[in-house]
């Protein structure tokens, strides 16, 4: 069925996927939003209603006070259809009067103008050319990116503006603007960075049901850098019991480096209030064996207790340093002065434009070549979890 064609309604029960630990999906929720356009529900996307509205303005000032590396950011879509029970951004979708569930999942907000509106931005005269930050909050290149290409003309915007970018995502639909980021990176600093924790493509499916699969993402790495591209790894979220054996990290961190990926940075899951009431459904519902270890291990909080942090912290600096993967540059998105995972948390090599060095420039090769003197078997020196948690 064409798009155009299909009937501009609210999302219902009807059109959404069933889930054993969901809410019933917003009804009207959108309905009253400023600029709504229409709301499109086509078999091609089963479960997910998009509602398109025209956007008075797309560049967003990040709080004063944030520890984020970057002072704004672009995010054309809200709501994601990657559907990743651990995603951080969840509380942000119950501002527009959806739950922060399967609404999240299910109901996609895209700004259809979001090019238009963007470079008419970047062209007043009071804009400083500072960095933005693509992919913060909901991933800019889902499925929907394939069918609304909003990306290629945002990039276009910020590159033809002389304004520093980067990219955050879990989307191969990333690889289709290769060229269009090369002839970026000709004229801006440009940092790409691919979200990817684990290498099991069955607990990817559980827990990140519509991303592509690990070997998707690892080979849209190694494209990155073949391409003469810079690509850091941000390896988060390492879930409890889950993906943070010393088989897990072995392989995940291996594979990154045979990938050619320019850093990596890692860390524990993070349950921020919206996030943490969903993953404990999920836990409960897909893994009730560890239902108790998890809410123990995160007691009333967002992290994991700081004995387990630290814990895993020392698994992953020793991985990385077998895999040739040197103390990660950056900046960290936590405070701190309160979370000892300071090097985890941090923004790996790649990720972020270097400004001021400039354009094109990318960090060297990371792989094979790297690992020299690193072979060997993993060390059993504290590689067993506390007996705490």
């Amino acid at each position: 069925m064409r798009w155009d064609a299909q009937a501009l309604r609210p999302a219902t029960a009807d059109n959404t996927a069933s889930n054993a630990t969901a809410a019933a999906p917003a009804v009207d929720a959108l309905l009253p939003l400023a600029g709504l356009v229409r709301s499109v529900s086509t078999p091609e996307f089963a479960g997910v209603t998009f509602h398109e509205v025209t956007a008075k303005s797309v560049l967003n000032k990040v709080a004063a006070g944030s520890r984020m590396p970057f002072e704004w950011t672009v995010n054309p879509y809200r709501g994601c259809s990657h559907a990743c029970v651990y995603c951080f951004a969840r509380k942000s979708h119950t501002y527009l009067d959806f739950d922060a569930g399967l609404d999240f999942d299910s109901q996609v907000v895209v700004k259809i103008n979001a090019a238009e509106v963007l470079r008419k931005e970047l062209a007043k005269p009071s804009w400083g050319h500072h960095h933005v930050a693509l992919g913060t909050n909901t991933d800019p290149y889902q499925r929907a990116e394939g069918r609304y290409q909003l990306m290629p003309g945002i990039i276009g915007a910020l590159a033809d503006s002389g304004t520093p970018l980067s990219i955050l995502t879990k989307g191969t639909l990333l690889a289709r603007d290769i060229p269009l980021l090369k002839h970026a990176a000709a004229q801006v600093p440009v940092g790409i960075g691919i979200s990817l924790a684990m290498t099991d493509e069955q607990l990817s499916e559980a827990v990140e049901p519509g991303t592509p699969g690990p070997r998707a993402r690892l080979k849209l790495v190694s494209r990155l850098r073949e391409a003469g591209l810079p690509c850091g790894v941000m390896a988060m979220p390492i879930l409890p019991w889950l993906s943070d054996s010393d088989e897990a990290l072995d392989s995940l961190f291996g594979s990154l480096a045979a990938a050619g990926a320019t850093g990596v940075t890692a860390g524990a899951l993070y349950l921020k209030p919206g996030t943490r009431e969903w993953f404990m459904q999920w836990i409960a519902a897909r893994h009730p064996e560890l239902a108790g270890r998890y809410r123990r291990l995160y007691g009333t909080g967002s992290y994991a207790s700081k004995e387990y942090r630290e814990w895993l912290a020392g698994r992953i600096r020793y991985f990385k340093s077998r895999h040739g993967f040197a103390g990660s540059h950056g900046f960290s998105h936590r405070d701190l002065a309160q979370d000892p995972r300071e090097e985890e948390a941090q923004y790996p090599a790649g990720s972020m434009p270097e400004v001021g060095t400039g354009p094109g420039r990318t960090p060297g090769p990371r792989g094979a070549a790297a690992t020299a003197g690193s072979a060997g078997h993993a060390s059993t020196e504290d590689s067993a979890q506390p007996t705490l948690f």
